[in-house]
Protein backbone atom coordinates (compact mmCIF):
# COMPACT_ATOMS: atom_id res chain seq x y z
CA UNK A 1 0.00 0.00 0.00
CA UNK A 2 1.42 3.44 -0.66
CA UNK A 3 1.15 5.89 2.13
CA UNK A 4 -1.43 8.30 2.10
CA UNK A 5 -0.50 11.67 1.30
CA UNK A 6 -1.37 14.95 2.80
CA UNK A 7 -2.54 17.93 0.44
CA UNK A 8 0.93 20.01 0.48
CA UNK A 9 2.66 16.92 0.07
CA UNK A 10 0.85 16.08 -2.80
CA UNK A 11 1.62 19.69 -4.24
CA UNK A 12 4.75 19.73 -3.71
CA UNK A 13 5.44 16.19 -5.72
CA UNK A 14 3.44 18.09 -8.19
CA UNK A 15 5.53 20.88 -8.37
CA UNK A 16 8.38 18.97 -8.60
CA UNK A 17 7.14 16.31 -11.36
CA UNK A 18 6.35 19.54 -13.28
CA UNK A 19 9.75 21.22 -12.92
CA UNK A 20 11.35 18.15 -13.73
CA UNK A 21 9.80 17.65 -17.17
CA UNK A 22 10.60 21.92 -17.85
CA UNK A 23 14.11 20.92 -17.30
CA UNK A 24 13.90 17.79 -19.42
CA UNK A 25 12.42 19.64 -22.53
CA UNK A 26 14.88 22.77 -21.74
CA UNK A 27 17.93 20.68 -22.12
CA UNK A 28 16.97 19.28 -25.46
CA UNK A 29 16.16 22.63 -26.87
CA UNK A 30 19.04 23.22 -28.31
CA UNK A 31 19.78 20.17 -30.12
CA UNK A 32 16.50 20.07 -31.56
CA UNK A 33 16.65 23.65 -33.11
CA UNK A 34 20.49 22.65 -34.32
CA UNK A 35 19.16 20.00 -36.38
CA UNK A 36 16.13 21.70 -37.39
CA UNK A 37 17.86 24.12 -39.46
CA UNK A 38 17.30 24.58 -42.36
CA UNK A 39 13.64 24.20 -42.44
CA UNK A 40 12.58 25.87 -45.46
CA UNK A 41 14.63 27.05 -48.96
CA UNK A 42 17.12 29.55 -48.66
CA UNK A 43 18.52 32.36 -50.68
CA UNK A 44 21.80 32.54 -52.47
CA UNK A 45 21.32 36.70 -53.71
CA UNK A 46 23.63 38.00 -56.10
CA UNK A 47 23.98 41.34 -56.39
CA UNK A 48 24.57 41.80 -60.16
CA UNK A 49 23.05 40.78 -63.25
CA UNK A 50 23.27 37.20 -64.35
CA UNK A 51 25.90 36.16 -66.70
CA UNK A 52 28.85 37.66 -64.49
CA UNK A 53 31.61 36.24 -62.63
CA UNK A 54 29.57 36.58 -59.45
CA UNK A 55 26.58 34.80 -60.82
CA UNK A 56 28.90 31.91 -61.99
CA UNK A 57 30.37 31.09 -58.19
CA UNK A 58 26.76 31.36 -56.95
CA UNK A 59 26.07 28.68 -60.30
CA UNK A 60 28.70 26.79 -59.06
CA UNK A 61 28.13 26.55 -55.78
CA UNK A 62 24.44 25.95 -55.88
CA UNK A 63 23.81 22.34 -56.43
CA UNK A 64 26.58 21.04 -53.79
CA UNK A 65 24.88 23.36 -51.26
CA UNK A 66 21.73 22.04 -52.15
CA UNK A 67 22.79 18.22 -51.53
CA UNK A 68 25.00 19.27 -48.40
CA UNK A 69 22.28 21.21 -46.39
CA UNK A 70 18.88 18.89 -47.60
CA UNK A 71 17.36 22.23 -48.88
CA UNK A 72 16.60 23.91 -51.98
CA UNK A 73 19.28 27.05 -52.55
CA UNK A 74 17.34 29.62 -54.60
CA UNK A 75 19.68 31.82 -56.45
CA UNK A 76 18.16 35.54 -56.26
CA UNK A 77 19.57 38.43 -58.26
CA UNK A 78 19.36 41.90 -57.03
CA UNK A 79 21.66 43.94 -59.25
CA UNK A 80 22.33 47.62 -58.88
CA UNK A 81 25.37 50.50 -57.64
CA UNK A 82 27.70 47.89 -58.04
CA UNK A 83 26.52 45.21 -55.35
CA UNK A 84 25.86 47.73 -52.60
CA UNK A 85 22.15 47.84 -53.46
CA UNK A 86 22.10 43.72 -52.28
CA UNK A 87 24.31 44.18 -49.32
CA UNK A 88 22.44 47.10 -47.97
CA UNK A 89 19.34 44.85 -47.92
CA UNK A 90 21.22 42.04 -46.69
CA UNK A 91 21.99 44.22 -43.48
CA UNK A 92 18.34 44.01 -42.73
CA UNK A 93 17.57 40.66 -43.34
CA UNK A 94 17.29 38.41 -40.40
CA UNK A 95 19.78 36.61 -39.34
CA UNK A 96 18.78 33.00 -38.88
CA UNK A 97 20.97 31.70 -42.15
CA UNK A 98 18.05 31.93 -44.45
CA UNK A 99 19.53 34.70 -46.24
CA UNK A 100 23.31 34.67 -47.57
CA UNK A 101 24.78 36.63 -50.57
CA UNK A 102 27.86 36.17 -52.83
CA UNK A 103 30.18 38.73 -51.77
CA UNK A 104 33.34 40.24 -53.33
CA UNK A 105 35.61 43.16 -53.23
CA UNK A 106 33.39 46.29 -54.76
CA UNK A 107 30.80 46.31 -51.78
CA UNK A 108 32.37 44.95 -49.13
CA UNK A 109 35.59 46.60 -49.12
CA UNK A 110 35.71 49.30 -51.76
CA UNK A 111 32.52 51.19 -52.27
CA UNK A 112 31.60 52.00 -48.95
CA UNK A 113 34.98 54.10 -48.58
CA UNK A 114 34.25 55.67 -51.69
CA UNK A 115 31.63 57.88 -49.99
CA UNK A 116 31.01 60.19 -47.81
CA UNK A 117 27.89 58.78 -45.89
CA UNK A 118 28.80 55.17 -45.52
CA UNK A 119 25.59 52.72 -46.77
CA UNK A 120 26.60 50.08 -43.85
CA UNK A 121 29.79 49.32 -42.05
CA UNK A 122 31.78 46.48 -44.29
CA UNK A 123 33.25 45.23 -41.17
CA UNK A 124 30.41 45.27 -38.37
CA UNK A 125 27.18 44.57 -40.05
CA UNK A 126 28.01 41.34 -41.87
CA UNK A 127 29.00 37.50 -40.66
CA UNK A 128 31.90 36.42 -43.28
CA UNK A 129 31.22 32.71 -43.21
CA UNK A 130 33.48 31.68 -46.10
CA UNK A 131 35.98 32.20 -48.54
CA UNK A 132 35.56 30.47 -51.83
CA UNK A 133 37.66 31.84 -54.26
CA UNK A 134 40.00 34.41 -56.29
CA UNK A 135 42.19 35.03 -59.42
CA UNK A 136 43.61 38.18 -61.04
CA UNK A 137 42.26 40.33 -63.81
CA UNK A 138 42.64 40.70 -67.05
CA UNK A 139 42.95 43.99 -69.03
CA UNK A 140 41.27 43.46 -72.24
CA UNK A 141 40.50 46.03 -75.53
CA UNK A 142 38.54 45.37 -78.61
CA UNK A 143 39.95 43.06 -81.40
CA UNK A 144 40.54 46.21 -83.71
CA UNK A 145 42.25 48.63 -80.74
CA UNK A 146 45.79 49.93 -82.29
CA UNK A 147 47.55 48.98 -78.80
CA UNK A 148 48.89 45.55 -78.54
CA UNK A 149 50.90 45.86 -75.44
CA UNK A 150 49.55 47.69 -71.97
CA UNK A 151 52.94 50.57 -73.27
CA UNK A 152 50.70 50.79 -75.95
CA UNK A 153 47.49 51.70 -74.96
CA UNK A 154 48.89 54.24 -72.36
CA UNK A 155 50.70 56.09 -74.91
CA UNK A 156 47.27 55.88 -77.45
CA UNK A 157 45.33 57.09 -74.49
CA UNK A 158 47.77 59.95 -73.35
CA UNK A 159 47.46 61.20 -77.24
CA UNK A 160 43.96 60.66 -77.14
CA UNK A 161 42.43 62.06 -74.17
CA UNK A 162 38.97 63.73 -75.42
CA UNK A 163 38.05 60.08 -76.50
CA UNK A 164 39.79 57.67 -74.77
CA UNK A 165 38.04 55.86 -71.61
CA UNK A 166 37.30 52.49 -69.67
CA UNK A 167 34.72 50.50 -69.18
CA UNK A 168 33.08 49.10 -65.47
CA UNK A 169 30.65 46.46 -64.08
CA UNK A 170 29.52 49.29 -61.67
CA UNK A 171 30.54 52.78 -60.26
CA UNK A 172 32.53 51.78 -56.82
CA UNK A 173 33.55 48.07 -58.42
CA UNK A 174 36.81 46.46 -58.62
CA UNK A 175 36.57 46.67 -61.97
CA UNK A 176 36.07 50.96 -61.55
CA UNK A 177 38.99 50.84 -59.07
CA UNK A 178 41.39 48.96 -61.78
CA UNK A 179 40.48 51.39 -64.31
CA UNK A 180 41.22 54.66 -61.59
CA UNK A 181 44.56 52.72 -60.41
CA UNK A 182 45.60 53.04 -64.53
CA UNK A 183 45.30 56.56 -64.28
CA UNK A 184 46.94 57.17 -61.47
CA UNK A 185 50.06 55.00 -61.68
CA UNK A 186 50.38 55.52 -65.90
CA UNK A 187 49.30 59.03 -65.47
CA UNK A 188 46.29 58.71 -68.17
CA UNK A 189 42.96 60.75 -67.86
CA UNK A 190 40.70 57.84 -69.21
CA UNK A 191 36.81 58.41 -68.60
CA UNK A 192 34.79 56.08 -66.54
CA UNK A 193 31.68 54.35 -67.73
CA UNK A 194 30.17 52.25 -65.67
CA UNK A 195 27.70 49.57 -66.68
CA UNK A 196 25.06 47.73 -64.03
CA UNK A 197 26.89 44.55 -64.04
CA UNK A 198 30.21 43.30 -66.24
CA UNK A 199 28.16 41.69 -68.77
CA UNK A 200 26.48 44.52 -70.44
CA UNK A 201 30.16 46.30 -70.21
CA UNK A 202 31.96 43.36 -72.26
CA UNK A 203 29.25 43.84 -75.19
CA UNK A 204 30.17 47.53 -75.77
CA UNK A 205 33.59 46.74 -75.33
CA UNK A 206 33.88 44.38 -77.91
CA UNK A 207 31.52 46.59 -79.96
CA UNK A 208 34.13 49.54 -79.55
CA UNK A 209 31.78 51.78 -77.79
CA UNK A 210 34.61 51.57 -75.06
CA UNK A 211 38.14 50.63 -74.91
CA UNK A 212 39.23 48.74 -71.69
CA UNK A 213 37.98 46.68 -69.35
CA UNK A 214 40.48 45.18 -66.24
CA UNK A 215 37.81 42.28 -64.88
CA UNK A 216 38.17 38.97 -64.20
CA UNK A 217 38.83 35.92 -66.22
CA UNK A 218 35.39 34.21 -66.19
CA UNK A 219 33.87 37.57 -68.35
CA UNK A 220 36.65 37.97 -71.16
CA UNK A 221 38.09 35.00 -71.54
CA UNK A 222 35.65 33.26 -73.98
CA UNK A 223 35.74 36.41 -75.74
CA UNK A 224 39.68 36.66 -75.94
CA UNK A 225 39.64 33.02 -77.27
CA UNK A 226 37.30 33.40 -79.70
CA UNK A 227 39.19 37.06 -80.90
CA UNK A 228 36.44 39.29 -80.56
CA UNK A 229 38.43 40.59 -77.36
CA UNK A 230 42.19 41.47 -77.07
CA UNK A 231 44.21 41.40 -73.92
CA UNK A 232 46.97 43.57 -72.84
CA UNK A 233 48.14 42.33 -69.42
CA UNK A 234 47.11 40.42 -66.27
CA UNK A 235 47.21 41.84 -62.68
CA UNK A 236 48.33 38.67 -61.36
CA UNK A 237 51.54 38.05 -60.16
CA UNK A 238 52.86 35.44 -62.60
CA UNK A 239 50.91 34.98 -66.28
CA UNK A 240 48.26 32.87 -65.81
CA UNK A 241 47.49 29.06 -67.27
CA UNK A 242 45.03 30.29 -69.78
CA UNK A 243 47.05 33.08 -71.60
CA UNK A 244 50.74 32.30 -71.27
CA UNK A 245 51.21 34.73 -74.07
CA UNK A 246 49.97 37.78 -72.01
CA UNK A 247 52.33 39.28 -70.04
CA UNK A 248 51.68 40.38 -66.43
CA UNK A 249 51.40 44.19 -65.19
CA UNK A 250 55.21 44.24 -63.69
CA UNK A 251 56.20 42.96 -66.71
CA UNK A 252 54.71 45.60 -69.20
CA UNK A 253 56.46 48.22 -66.90
CA UNK A 254 53.57 48.99 -64.22
CA UNK A 255 54.55 46.87 -61.07
CA UNK A 256 51.77 48.75 -59.26
CA UNK A 257 48.71 47.28 -61.47
CA UNK A 258 49.53 44.20 -59.62
CA UNK A 259 45.77 43.55 -58.07
CA UNK A 260 43.54 40.23 -57.32
CA UNK A 261 39.56 39.84 -56.59
CA UNK A 262 38.08 37.41 -54.50
CA UNK A 263 35.14 35.91 -53.68
CA UNK A 264 32.96 34.66 -50.30
CA UNK A 265 29.57 33.83 -48.46
CA UNK A 266 28.24 36.39 -46.10
CA UNK A 267 25.21 36.56 -43.90
CA UNK A 268 23.81 39.46 -41.79
CA UNK A 269 25.25 40.21 -38.63
CA UNK A 270 24.63 38.22 -35.45
CA UNK A 271 24.25 35.21 -36.94
CA UNK A 272 24.40 31.72 -34.56
CA UNK A 273 27.50 30.28 -34.13
CA UNK A 274 26.07 26.85 -35.51
CA UNK A 275 24.09 27.91 -38.33
CA UNK A 276 27.37 29.61 -39.59
CA UNK A 277 29.33 26.85 -39.05
CA UNK A 278 26.74 24.42 -41.08
CA UNK A 279 26.79 26.84 -44.10
CA UNK A 280 31.04 26.83 -44.33
CA UNK A 281 30.89 22.62 -43.90
CA UNK A 282 28.38 22.68 -46.75
CA UNK A 283 30.73 25.30 -49.00
CA UNK A 284 33.73 23.79 -47.94
CA UNK A 285 32.17 20.08 -49.20
CA UNK A 286 30.77 21.45 -51.72
CA UNK A 287 34.15 23.24 -52.95
CA UNK A 288 36.02 19.87 -52.61
CA UNK A 289 33.94 18.10 -55.31
CA UNK A 290 36.49 17.69 -58.74
CA UNK A 291 33.82 18.49 -60.80
CA UNK A 292 32.94 21.89 -58.92
CA UNK A 293 36.61 22.68 -58.89
CA UNK A 294 36.96 22.43 -62.41
CA UNK A 295 34.43 25.18 -63.26
CA UNK A 296 36.13 27.16 -61.19
CA UNK A 297 39.31 26.62 -62.84
CA UNK A 298 37.56 26.74 -66.47
CA UNK A 299 36.53 30.12 -65.31
CA UNK A 300 40.25 31.21 -64.35
CA UNK A 301 39.83 31.41 -60.50
CA UNK A 302 41.43 29.61 -57.93
CA UNK A 303 39.76 27.82 -54.77
CA UNK A 304 40.66 29.78 -52.27
CA UNK A 305 39.17 28.75 -48.93
CA UNK A 306 38.93 30.42 -45.32
CA UNK A 307 36.39 29.30 -42.52
CA UNK A 308 34.56 32.19 -40.75
CA UNK A 309 37.41 33.52 -38.69
CA UNK A 310 39.92 33.80 -41.49
CA UNK A 311 37.70 35.35 -43.60
CA UNK A 312 36.72 37.38 -41.17
CA UNK A 313 40.69 38.25 -40.64
CA UNK A 314 41.63 37.93 -44.28
CA UNK A 315 38.71 41.17 -44.79
CA UNK A 316 40.04 42.60 -42.45
CA UNK A 317 43.13 43.30 -44.19
CA UNK A 318 41.54 43.90 -46.99
CA UNK A 319 40.03 46.91 -45.88
CA UNK A 320 43.43 48.18 -44.63
CA UNK A 321 45.31 47.19 -48.05
CA UNK A 322 42.76 49.04 -50.33
CA UNK A 323 41.58 52.16 -48.70
CA UNK A 324 44.74 53.94 -49.04
CA UNK A 325 44.48 52.91 -53.13
CA UNK A 326 40.70 54.63 -52.92
CA UNK A 327 42.00 57.99 -51.78
CA UNK A 328 44.73 57.80 -53.53
CA UNK A 329 42.87 57.98 -56.95
CA UNK A 330 40.30 60.30 -55.97
CA UNK A 331 37.67 57.94 -56.98
CA UNK A 332 34.29 58.60 -55.37
CA UNK A 333 30.58 58.14 -55.64
CA UNK A 334 29.05 60.90 -54.24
Amino acid sequence: MHPIQTPAAARRRAAFIAIAGILALTSFAGPVLAQGWPSKPIKLVVGFPPGGGIDAVARNLQPGLQEALGQQVIVEYKPGAGGVLAAGELTRAAPDGYTILVANIGPFVLAPNMVSKKPFDPQKDFTYIHQTSGSGFIAAVPANHPANTLAEFVAWAKSNPDKANFASGGAGSITHLNGEMLNQIAGTKLVHVPYKGSAPAVQDLIGGQTHLLVDVATILLPHIQSGRLKALYVTDAQRIAQLPQVPTAKEGGFPGLEASGWQGIVGPAGMPKDVVARISKAVHETLAKPDVRAKFAANGSAIMEKGPEEFTSFHTAEINRWVPVVKASGATLD
